[in-house]
């Protein structure tokens, strides 16, 4: 890293060593104090950066295989543009003398400015959750939603985490075991972009092995993303038999169980589980046996002995049915005021899903009292320790003390503001949003007691337990028949605490980086405002400029238009907010013993905490982590079988095998070929749409065909007539 040896401040003693391996085999133990950090360049850099990437990644969620451009992508491309600022830019100071000194070029472009463009860049990485509610209401539902309390709400759910972050940082943060591997990406490309070390003989440095990964990357992506759309999903068995109905559901790796499916297609890989080589192998392992027990066990069991009238629906489905098995339409059950038309509803009949749907819900209750007693029964010591200050700190807490902090009082103040924010638009667009102001104090309660459980586990497993299923539980059986309620306050009881850790997250980043924590703050609040006005107003263009947006039934079969996360989001707001809880899971609905995951959920921790008590040699017993296990699924649907089977693969190759066996190449290159997949990808990406898809210009052959798997979403009972599929 470019760093000074007279003034860095450098400790490298064999008892400082880390006591996560990948921690010390990737992040730096050295700081340089008197490197500047809010530069000009940073606020240029940062600003576009933030900018393009909400562009993008608002632009990209509403796609079938929804890409993530990650703020990789501009912590490649901002290396050269900031080498040459800092040629070019006069060097000349302003004002000075007084406290308002500044220049517009300290110097050579540094690695904390790098840092902190990183962190503007973060903000625009990954959607704003609040724009689900947007396109619910005004794709979906058809209904009206103005601009401003849409901004309102997006604004505060993006900003209210900040508070709970600031709360949390001490315990997310500073702790050593709190070691957040998704960061270790970033801080591994750092290292390799900044290196000043000559290229060995024979070999190559990192940034030229970076490059060479990248490059390689676009000019595959070419494949999958344009020429041979096949590449993303090859479900090889249903060539077998392709108009035999179950060998398309054991065979589709979109809509069926994703036997021996595969796809070669990064954007498949990441889109829904981030990159696997960022994730360690013990979390990875636990995922690969709570997805193959879900998919291969439980779900062909359920399916096959016909619970819950499964042969009648597709085997894996997001959709919503009546009970001969042909879709809900959900707009016939919604009455002028926008709520449930009991009569209606009653004249239409109960809302069904597919068994693997129902089991998805009931995995995801699981999780979440999983998560409870797993923080209480392997992470008590840990808690307590870091409440009484009995931690001792690591090299990288005490190198930050060498900066001043942010005070709390700065996050409860934005916490407060923007609680008060809140009630406002909850009392004075209670028509818009439908949620009480009591429900509204309610999602921050809830939002503040998961934030540090859930971020132990993110912390520890680069896995994140989701609260959108409680929190639709709660209000749905509090305030039934009220679809934007349930849907506001899913975003302020979940999404609140998940940006929190976000932030949490950046913090960490900013710990191994040894960035001001001042200046971290002031990088974060302003690239998170800037980013939900620039998702916003790209979504509001999109919904007007996309004919039939999310409309299977109106799209074409072959359309990248379909939104299936945002299906996914419509469909839960239609079960908990409109049908409501009560009606499904509970005592006048057909899935009340979903309920029971709860406790199943609760005893599964305590199983793995009595194994370790009972063989405390068997250290296997350890990685045994019951959250991440349970809710290895959670995201099924809208992700499907192949978004699993490469991941899991590539995640044993690199955690595994490569961690084991070639440490040496693992320390140098593993977080660095992830950083050029994601780049590489992305940047092909937006210039094939921009090119080619934007004008309509596509080719019509076998290869962009799809998956050929067309019966893999047809029912198997005696008489239900689905169009497309055969009547058994």
């Amino acid at each position: 890293m470019e760093i000074d040896n007279s003034t860095a401040v450098k400790i490298e003693h064999e008892d400082e060593r880390s006591v996560i391996e990948q921690v010390e085999l990737t992040v730096p133990k050295t700081d340089d104090p008197t490197l500047p950090v809010l530069t000009f360049r940073m606020w240029v850099l940062g600003l576009v950066s933030c900018v393009l990437l909400s562009f993008v990644n608002q632009f990209f969620w509403y796609r079938t295989q929804p890409l993530t451009v990650t703020s990789i992508s501009a912590q490649i491309a901002v290396v050269p543009v900031g080498h040459f600022m800092a040629r070019v830019l006069p060097t000349r100071r302003f004002f000075q003398g007084t406290r308002f000194e500044f220049t517009m070029n300290p110097g050579p472009f540094n690695v904390k400015e790098h840092v902190l463009i990183t962190i503007f860049a973060n903000c625009g990485a990954g959607s704003v959750y609040a724009t689900h509610i947007l396109t619910a209401v005004k794709i979906f539902y058809k209904r009206k939603l103005t601009f401003l309390p849409a901004f309102i709400v997006m604004l505060t759910t993006q900003v209210l985490g900040f508070g709970w972050a600031g709360i949390f940082r001490k315990y997310l943060v500073e702790p050593e075991k709190m070691w957040w591997p998704g960061n270790l990406v970033q801080v591994s490309l750092f290292s390799a972009l900044h290196e000043k070390s000559k290229r060995p003989k024979g070999s190559m440095t990192r940034t030229q092995f970076f490059l060479l990964v990248m490059i390689a990357s676009f000019a595959y992506y070419i494949f999958p993303g344009y020429l041979f759309i096949m590449l993303t999903s090859i479900s090889w068995v249903c060539w077998i038999r392709p108009n035999s109905i179950l060998v398309n559901q054991l065979g589709s790796g979109m809509n069926g169980l994703g036997i021996g499916s595969f796809g070669i297609d990064w954007s498949t890989i990441s889109a829904y589980l981030g990159t696997p080589l960022a994730s360690p192998w013990f979390a990875s392992a636990n995922i690969a046996v709570g997805f193959f027990i879900v998919m291969y066990v439980i779900s062909p069991i359920a399916y096959w002995s016909n619970i819950y009238s499964a042969k009648t629906f597709p085997i894996f489905s997001s959709h919503l049915f009546m009970a001969n098995g042909s879709r809900y339409e959900v707009l016939d059950i919604i009455g002028s005021s926008f709520q449930l038309d009991r009569g209606e509803y009653a004249k239409k009949g109960p809302l069904h899903m597919s068994t693997f749907f129902a089991f998805t819900y009931g995995l995801g209750f699981a999780a979440l009292s999983a998560t409870i007693m797993h923080v209480l029964l392997f992470h008590a010591r840990d808690i307590l320790d870091s409440f009484h200050g009995n931690k001792k700190k690591d090299v990288h807490a005490r190198l930050m003390k060498n900066y001043k902090s942010v005070p709390t009082l700065w996050f409860i103040l934005i916490l407060a503001i923007n609680i008060a924010l809140i009630l406002f638009a909850s009392v004075y667009y209670k028509e818009s949003l439908q949620l009480p102001w009591w429900g509204a104090l309610l999602a921050c309660f809830m939002a503040f007691a998961f934030t540090y459980p859930i971020g132990v586990i993110y912390a520890t497993t680069n896995m994140e337990p989701g609260l959108n299923i409680i929190t639709e539980y709660v209000i749905g059986y509090l305030y039934p028949e009220h679809p934007v309620a349930n849907m506001c306050f899913k975003v302020y009881g979940y999404i609140s605490m998940a940006q929190a850790l976000s932030f949490v997250s950046d913090f960490k980043l900013g710990h191994y980086m040894k960035i001001p924590p001042r200046a971290m703050f002031t990088a974060q609040m302003v690239g998170t405002v800037v980013a939900v006005v620039v998702y916003q107003c790209t979504a509001w263009w999109l919904m007007a400029d996309i004919q039939n947006l999310c409309d299977t039934s109106l799209l074409p079969a072959d359309s990248p238009w379909t939104c299936p996360m945002d299906r996914v989001f419509f469909d839960a707001s239609v079960i908990w907010g409109l049908v409501g809880p009560r009606r499904i899971f509970g005592n006048l609905g057909e899935y009340s013993n979903v309920n029971w995951f709860f406790l199943g959920g609760a005893i599964a921790p305590v199983l793995v905490w009595l194994a370790h008590w009972t063989f405390p040699k068997q250290k296997w017993i350890l990685a045994v982590n019951m959250p991440v296990l349970l809710g290895a699924t959670g995201m099924m649907p809208p992700a499907t079988a192949i978004n699993f089977t490469s991941w899991i693969f590539l995640a044993f190759v690199s955690g595994f095998v490569v961690f084991r066996y070639r440490q040496d190449l693992w320390k140098k290159y593993n977080y660095v070929v992830s950083g050029g997949l994601d780049a590489g990808t992305a940047f092909v990406t937006i210039l094939v749409f921009l090119t080619l898809q934007s004008q309509n210009i596509n080719l019509d052959w076998w290869g962009n065909k799809g998956e050929p798997c067309p019966l893999a979403t047809c029912p198997t009972a005696k008489g239900v007539v689905v169009a497309g599929c055969p009547v058994l």
